[in-house]
């Protein structure tokens, strides 16, 4: 669901192989606003919209679609962001293989503070341990 904005994306640009330019970052900072507006009008997905609108916000400002700042994302996104960045990670993507988890570990860990919320990658990490 978080990504169903996806659906306004050309395929070429989900599965390019190499790095993307302006234009298709562009498409690509899209697709939160445009799973917002999919979404919205489901009744019962309303409560849950803050995730596919705000898990590209980062906990410095400098995300999309709204450049909100820590604790103006709301918990839920801040939480999901986390979680997502994990598991595209450490899963094979058409650009490159599957990180191994302490390599997605480190990663998320030197992202606490700019990327995300720090608390909440304090608790993930430590959950993430346990398994």
């Amino acid at each position: 669901m978080h990504d169903l904005g996806h659906l306004g994306v050309p395929e070429a640009v989900l599965l390019k192989a190499g790095p993307l330019n302006e234009r298709e970052w562009g498409l690509i900072r899209r697709h939160p606003a445009l799973a917002f507006e999919l979404l919205s009008p489901i009744e019962f997905l309303r409560p849950a919209l803050d995730i596919p609108y705000c898990h590209h916000e980062k906990w410095d400002g400098t995300g999309y679609p709204r450049g909100l700042v820590g604790e103006q994302i709301p918990i839920g996104a801040r939480i999901f962001a986390v979680v997502d960045v994990w598991e595209s990670l450490t899963s094979d993507r058409p650009f490159r293989e599957a990180w191994s988890q302490e390599q997605a570990r480190k990663h998320v860990w030197d992202k606490a503070r700019t990327h995300f919320d720090p608390a909440v990658v304090e608790i993930f990490l430590e959950s993430v341990s346990r398994t």
